[in-house]
Order: structure tokens, then C-alpha cells, then sequence
């Protein structure tokens, strides 16, 4: 009986943590000039996309939005170099976010239009967010570096 109290504590825990982890969206920030741009592409896809579309909209719909020239370059944009970690694995990795008629994986250029790019978009170091992926899984990814693509 005893054990079966501490597997649900655990269990409820367990939850608890989860779904935090489903909470964390930081403040974001995008220029005025790719918030045009970024509004009509969200609006424009269906289908398998449609997911990433409704994501990518409401990570702008949250947006302070800022003019290009006032934009702080350590604040991930299209174009933007981004080393992060995913908090699940450990794993760090760098990363061009792209838009999709740019995106190329072999040369670890994202596009906006994947989870993963819509989650690092207007981050900026030390900033950690939590998204969905396409098959529905919750990851965690921390932004450590943001530079410009050379």
C-alpha cells in the first residue's frame, strides 16, 4: 500500500514537471520587416504544416515587435547563427535559421517554417523555451550563442 503512494507522488511529480516544462515561452522580440514577411508565410501554408503554421502564429501574436534598426543583434532573426541545447538530450547544436526556400539540413540551415526554427525565433541568449514537435513530443531547447551567418 505504502508503495503504491509513493508511485502515485511520483507519478503526480512527474506531471507537475511536465507540464511546466509546456509553459516556459519566454519574451520574444522580431523586427517589423520579418513580422511582415513571417504573418504572411504563417498564413499561406496548409496541410502537414498547418501545425507549425498555428505555432509560428502564435509565437508572433506574443512578439514585441521592434524596428529593423533597433532589432539587438544577439537576438535570433532570419539569418541569424544559433548555437543552442535541447535540455532533453544534451545536445548542442548550431544552426542558420533560415526561410523554407532556403533551408538546406546537409548545411544546417532551418527554416522558420520547422518547430524547432518557430521556437528559436526573437530568443536571445540564455533564454530557454518549450514547443512540440511534429510527432508531438515536448522539448526544451536553450538559446547559448546567437551571431549573424556569414
Amino acid at each position: 500500500m505504502e508503495e503504491s503512494w509513493i508511485a502515485r507522488q511520483f507519478l503526480k511529480e512527474w506531471e507537475m514537471q511536465r507540464d511546466r516544462v509546456a509553459e516556459i515561452r519566454p519574451p520574444i522580440a522580431i523586427d517589423a520587416d520579418h513580422f511582415a514577411r513571417l504573418s504572411a508565410l504563417s498564413s499561406m501554408a496548409s496541410g502537414p504544416m498547418a501545425e507549425v503554421c498555428e505555432y509560428l502564429r502564435e509565437e508572433l501574436d506574443r512578439a514585441h515587435i521592434v524596428p529593423a534598426d533597433k532589432l539587438r543583434p544577439d537576438i535570433v532573426s532570419s539569418g541569424s547563427k544559433v548555437q543552442f541545447r535541447d535540455e532533453q538530450t544534451g545536445k548542442i547544436q548550431e544552426i542558420v535559421l533560415v526561410y523554407p526556400h532556403d533551408a538546406d539540413i546537409g548545411r544546417r540551415r532551418v527554416s522558420v517554417l520547422t518547430p524547432v526554427g518557430a521556437a528559436l525565433l526573437g530568443l536571445s541568449a540564455n533564454q530557454t523555451i518549450s514547443f512540440r514537435t511534429r510527432t508531438g513530443e515536448r522539448r526544451e531547447l536553450t538559446v547559448l550563442k546567437v551571431g549573424r551567418d556569414d
